[in-house]
């Protein structure tokens, strides 16, 4: 088994399921509909839906950069501003970052254990190599699942 392909499962994992730690993002989004994933529990925080789609913004990143193309997430694609609370806009929304992240999982999968200590194109630390660029995307997923789940809670 190759290194990106365990890579691969644990950001699959913290994603879709099955995880270590707990409930992933989809199975966190269960039973949330649009309304509360507009709202504000919490005032100074994002909501679940801008969460959702910064998640979003941020597999399609990583997919572009293993592409190598250099890529700067805008604050708009990094925290969009949700203009449509419709229900079908948010089945929209799981749909489109279930979408992306398919894309991620495969991309991270067929990538070579070769090129993990390669530079990440547009990142001049000397750090910012694949290997942290992969595991750094489970990081995140994990980060902000527990921010759906406490919002998800705030919101009851």
């Amino acid at each position: 088994m190759t290194e990106t392909f365990r890579l691969a499962d644990q950001i699959r994992r913290a994603f879709e399921g099955n995880a270590w730690h707990g409930d992933s993002i989809v199975e966190l989004l269960s039973g949330v509909n649009a309304a509360t994933a507009a709202a504000r529990p919490i005032k100074s925080a994002h909501s679940i839906w801008e969460i959702l789609l910064h998640i979003a913004a941020w597999d399609d990143d990583v997919v572009r950069r293993i592409g190598g193309t250099v890529v700067e997430v805008t604050d708009e694609q990094n925290f969009p501003t949700i203009k449509d609370t419709s229900e079908a806009a948010w089945t929209q929304a799981i749909e489109s970052t279930k979408k992306i992240h398919n894309e991620l999982i495969k991309a991270v999968a067929s990538f070579p254990d070769s090129r993990l200590t390669e530079q990440v194109p547009g990142k001049s630390e000397k750090h910012y190599n694949f290997y942290y660029l992969l595991s750094g995307i489970v990081q995140h997923e994990l980060y902000h699942a527990g921010q759906i789940a406490l919002l998800k809670k705030a919101a009851v």
